[in-house]
């Protein structure tokens, strides 16, 4: 997949909601209390992390881009922990102190590597005016990328539509990760990202992937959404986007140790690759790996760069080069489950000249995976003549495979490549020459299933045709 995390490091994002610190107690467990029936727990080391809408703030920082966090505090010790944690990490944050609550705590007592309690400190933000937090967050806009709404039901988005219309009017996309059942408030948002339970809240029981993806369509209607991302544990993720087709992204955890925050790296990491100008499939796929990594520590924890690069590179694609049918489809359909966007062109390719490899790096650069389908030689004799093919089927494949831009290559035999087209099904279809779209062979099926058709120009002066006339010329 062509996902360049380098360029994360050029985004700002801003990040609202409900901030809190999670504190851990840990100690070890030998004896039962005299007092009542539960362990004797002798702490020997604490540590805190900042968490809710402020962990969605440390992935984005870990990841190397810029983070600016709005949320309501205390006017407490705990506060300044939060604060000088988050300074320390770089970023930037716009507090709303207040003397009438509680920095919202969570401390976890933990013993040989098991939670045994948690205790809340918190009181509900409902009461509070968040005017202040308002102005800071319309004050900010104009320096960030994507907004972030992070909730986690405790008051600090009580006006989440004012901040979504602010965010919207000033051309920014706004992503939530929501929290309740009444989503009618996250109205206009560009994408939310319920968990399978909090979807199956709003929307009723889902006894199957079709009713899954026509009640997330459903609501991606009726709520104004660009898209819908449905975090869905072992089972991976599904995107729905509104007249296009739902993708599936199955999970990449190796081991589930810990789900604390995978949502907080979900929504940091999908929103981190659209502001870094990858489109909603790549952006998914990335998101999918740092919830992979993230799930396999313990407590709030935080994906580094270095650890979505070795995750990014450790896959393989199928078996690439000259390819049958079958191992084809098998290989586009692994490269749509990363969501990686498979480009597909045809052509007889006889004699391989500048044009054709100007024509294939163009293509190439329209998606992230590359298919180029051959003429088989008795449909080149119907087509140029009984004198050609200069070069049998498998030499021109070979030539053509061993170019960069060029993932796979397959042979057809019929006179146009539509139904080959139609198996395969690619992101976009492109047609070198002088077409109308709507007349390129597999177009219409491709169109159909949310692709496109793209018409791109031959070199000028360069032709297979000219060449061969050239040396028969010579000759």
């Amino acid at each position: 997949m062509k996902i360049n995390i380098a360029n994360f490091e050029q985004a700002r994002l801003l990040v609202v909601g409900d901030v809190m610190l999670d504190r851990y107690w840990h100690g070890g467990t030998s004896r039962i209390s005299p007092e009542a029936p539960v362990p004797v727990v002798n702490v020997k080391a604490d540590e805190d992390r900042p968490g809710g809408a402020a962990n969605v703030a440390l992935n984005i920082v870990g990841l190397g881009a810029a983070a600016t966090l709005g949320g309501i505090v205390g006017d407490d010790e705990n506060a300044d922990r939060l604060e000088q944690q988050l300074h320390q990490s770089g970023i930037d944050t716009r507090f709303q102190r207040s003397a009438e609550v509680p920095t919202i705590t969570k401390l976890r007592v933990m013993s040989r590597n098991q939670q045994l309690i948690r205790l809340d400190f918190e009181e509900s933000l409902q009461a509070l005016s968040t005017t202040p937090l308002r102005e800071a967050f319309v004050s900010a806009l104009g320096d960030h990328d994507v907004v972030i709404l992070s909730d986690y039901g405790k008051g600090t988005l009580q006006d989440v539509q004012g901040l979504i219309q602010q965010a919207r009017q000033a051309g920014k996309r706004v992503l939530i990760d929501p929290k309740g059942t009444d989503f009618e408030r996250y109205r206009d948002a560009s994408l939310i990202t319920p968990n399978m339970a909090e979807f199956e809240a709003v929307v009723g029981p889902c006894a199957s992937e079709s009713d899954i993806e026509a009640k997330g369509e459903t609501l991606c209607q009726s709520l104004g959404l660009e898209a819908l991302l449905i975090t869905r544990s072992e089972k991976g993720m599904t995107l729905i986007r509104q007249g296009l087709p739902p993708l599936h992204v199955p999970t990449r955890a190796r081991e589930v140790y810990d789900v604390t925050g995978a949502g907080d790296t979900v929504i940091a990491t999908l929103a981190l690759a659209l502001a870094a100008g990858h489109e909603l499939p790549e952006a998914i796929t990335v998101a999918n790996l740092a919830a992979g990594i993230v799930v396999g520590k313990q407590g709030t924890a935080t994906v580094s760069i270095a650890e979505l690069y070795t995750a990014l590179h450790e896959d393989r694609p199928m078996e690439s080069g000259v390819v049958s049918e079958a191992t084809l489809i098998e290989a586009v359909r692994a490269a749509h489950a990363r969501g990686e966007r498979v480009v597909m062109t045809n052509g007889c390719f006889d004699i391989l000249h500048a044009g054709h490899v100007a024509y294939l790096e163009q293509a190439r650069q329209l998606g992230d995976r590359l298919i180029v389908a051959v003429n088989d030689d008795a449909s080149v004799a119907r087509l140029k003549g009984p004198q050609r093919p200069i070069n049998p089927l498998l030499r021109r494949q070979q030539v053509l495979a061993g170019l960069q831009a060029v993932d796979w290559v397959t042979a057809f035999s019929e006179d146009t490549p539509a139904r080959l087209i139609e198996a395969i099904l690619p992101d976009v279809l492109v047609k070198g020459g002088d077409y109308q779209p709507e007349d390129v062979a597999g177009g219409h099926a491709v169109i159909a299933h949310g692709g496109t058709v793209q018409i791109l120009d031959f070199v000028d002066g360069v032709s297979t045709t000219a060449i061969v006339n050239s040396i028969l010329d010579r000759d």
